[in-house]
């Protein structure tokens, strides 16, 4: 290997490296068995992002209109605390929040079907924190879904 390939390596990264060299790492989802694209298969990160700026904002308008009367570090407070009811709420009972209904998405357990009541206590939670849900894996299922055993398709 020369100099330009082992830089041209250096620059596009490890995936693209391993790739060369003949690693082959499919597609999101595949090692979970769900289908590359339709009905199904893994929500892409935009999707998923704009589900959740849908929710935040409903839940913002929710504590800004019923319990507090300005903006303030009160009102965000209570819009996470309501962020986390909602997502309990709706997705233990119909698989999927608002936000994610408005993006056809859902989340469902990695083993097929809904998931349990722990399961979507634990991922609401970890989705509050924030930072579970910026961590993502090479089928991109944030650190949240792995965790409680979930993955978001689509609807």
């Amino acid at each position: 290997m020369d100099n330009r390939q082992a830089l041209g390596s250096w620059l596009s990264g490890p995936r693209a490296a391993a790739e060369q060299a003949g690693v082959d790492f499919g597609y999101r989802g595949e090692q979970l068995g769900l289908p590359e694209e339709g009905p199904g298969s893994i929500a892409r990160p935009g999707r998923r992002l704009g589900a959740l700026a849908v929710d935040w904002a409903l839940c913002l308008l929710i504590a800004y209109g019923l319990v507090t009367d300005s903006y303030g570090q009160a009102t965000s407070n209570w819009a996470l605390g309501l962020l986390f009811v909602m997502s309990v709420l709706t997705v233990g009972t119909v698989g999927s929040t608002p936000g994610k209904r408005l993006f056809g998405l859902r989340v469902v357990s990695v083993r097929g079907g809904r998931l349990g009541v722990l399961r979507v206590v634990l991922r609401s939670a970890l989705v509050c924190l924030a930072i579970p849900a910026l961590i993502w894996d090479r089928d991109g299922r944030g650190l949240h879904d792995r965790l409680s055993g979930a993955v978001q398709v689509r609807g």
